[in-house]
């Protein structure tokens, strides 16, 4: 998608109508559209990318959640800041920790940029790979 903030309710809204097709429950369907709003926001705020990618995958008791990047000066991993639970920004990660079973991030596949990716516990009616 265009690293817009414009994309962001529009990740929300395909993940839900794909979440929905799986029959997840609606406590798993909040939890994902909340990490995949801060999980994308923070690839727009803190990377040069034109484009953010979006994945969810289901396997187990388990979805996850990859937000792909095309990087930017830094590059770096994203961390929970040290006090941000008290700020007004910077809560994101520390709300993707709070919510996730794990989550990280490691180099982007073939180039630059960097996929953050969180396990969030799964349930409903959807119990096959996808």
């Amino acid at each position: 998608m265009p690293a817009q903030r414009t994309s962001v309710p529009e990740a929300r809204r395909r993940v839900s109508a794909l979440l929905s097709e799986w029959g997840a429950d609606q406590q798993v369907r909040d939890d994902v559209e909340l990490v995949v709003s801060e999980l994308f926001t923070n690839a727009l705020r803190h990377t040069d990318s034109e484009k953010v990618g979006c994945e969810l995958a289901l396997f187990g008791g388990h979805i996850r959640i990859e937000i792909t990047d095309q990087g930017g000066p830094e590059n770096s991993a994203p961390h929970v800041q040290p006090g941000s639970v008290d700020k007004e920004c910077g809560r994101g990660l520390f709300l993707v920790g709070a919510l996730s079973d794990s989550w990280g991030s490691r180099p982007a596949d073939g180039g630059p940029g960097r996929v953050v990716w969180a396990d969030l516990p799964y349930t409903g009616t959807a119990t096959a790979t996808h």
